[in-house]
């Protein structure tokens, strides 16, 4: 099974067009990957889905970088 970097890798690359070797860890989704506003929130959705999990508004907005988003749903992977 793909880690969590690889599957929010696949997933960003999918949604917002780029090479999924662009998404590493220090990569911001809106400054460096280009993620429109609209976009942020199809994002959101799309992890939502991809792991099973529900993301609240305030975690959803602490998360700026692919990293970020690695810890955030491991966190919550752990929880489940």
């Amino acid at each position: 099974m793909a880690s969590t970097l690889e599957r929010i890798q696949k997933v960003t690359a999918e949604l917002l067009g780029v090479p999924a070797a662009k998404a590493i860890e220090s990569a911001k989704f809106v400054e460096d990957l280009g993620a429109e506003s609209t976009q942020s929130i199809e994002l959101v959705v799309s992890l939502e889905e991809e792991f099973g999990i529900e993301m609240d508004e305030a975690g959803a907005l602490g998360v700026k970088t692919v990293g970020d988003a690695v810890k955030f749903i491991d966190a919550a992977l752990a929880k489940k």
